[in-house]
């Protein structure tokens, strides 16, 4: 058996709670607080961590990671993505600035992206369709970047699982590539 890990990042309230407790075989671990930020409608948020596993068949385990998505926290982000073998930056199409966040979350992982798998999943594309998929694709190309995207419901399992599957592909091609 080996363990994988596997951390969710984003701005506050795009669902990496949700997209973690919708994969976790166990109720997940959230240290969620009254949320201060009125410029965000949401009750709690996440200042520590979120942390749940999910057991494949084969046996492994992935232990999944989820950041604050507050940039007043980002020394956590730089915490839980040691040893972490992919990334999956959630991105909320319905926010004002969407490729705004796009850019926060690379430039703050930046170092993470120069050795690790990433996918990009954006929520909310059906009710609010721009930018699109090809937007955020230009300015990832615009960087240099070619990672994959993904439209994504966090609360959706089949969602979710999509975006780590991605995620867990691009390590086991980066595995056979370091293969002797």
């Amino acid at each position: 058996m080996r363990d994988f890990k596997l951390v969710f990042t984003g701005p506050m309230g795009v669902g990496k709670t949700t997209a973690i407790a919708a994969l976790s075989d166990t109720a997940p671990i959230a240290t969620e607080v009254a949320n201060a930020d009125t410029s965000v409608a949401k009750a709690t948020t996440t200042v520590g961590l979120d942390f749940g596993q999910v057991t494949l068949d084969n046996g492994d385990r992935l232990r999944l990671y989820g950041t604050p998505g507050q940039s007043r926290f980002d020394f956590m982000w730089k915490i839980l993505v040691r040893d972490a073998l992919g990334l999956a930056i959630l991105l909320d199409n319905s926010r004002p600035d969407p490729m705004a966040d796009l850019a926060q979350y690379l430039d703050g992982f930046a170092g993470a992206l120069e050795r690790m798998p990433c996918a990009v999943g954006v929520s909310r594309l059906p009710s609010h369709p721009t930018p699109t998929l090809d937007d955020y694709a230009q300015a990832l190309a615009a960087r240099g970047l070619v990672l994959p995207l993904l439209a994504v419901d966090p609360r959706r399992k089949d969602d979710v699982v999509a975006l780590i599957e991605t995620l867990l592909m691009q390590i086991e091609v980066l595995d056979e590539e370091a293969a002797p």
